[in-house]
């Protein structure tokens, strides 16, 4: 994959991470605690998936 497709990736995962905390937010302060866990495993996905990007991206640009 090209350095654009990485940072395309990483932009992507940032954006599911920021809407996952204003869900998650939106839903403790509604009290409706049976969502907090499913968004809150979907944003550590979200973020491993931003930080092997990352990597990957790092491994692409240095090694040219």
């Amino acid at each position: 994959m090209g350095k654009k497709t990485y940072w395309g990736i990483i932009i992507a995962t940032i954006i599911i991470n920021v809407v996952m905390l204003q869900w998650t937010v939106e839903a403790f302060l509604g009290r409706e605690y049976d969502v907090l866990f499913t968004y809150n495993i979907i944003s550590l996905i979200s973020a491993g998936v931003a930080l092997f990007s990352y990597f990957q991206w790092r491994k692409v640009e240095y090694t040219k």
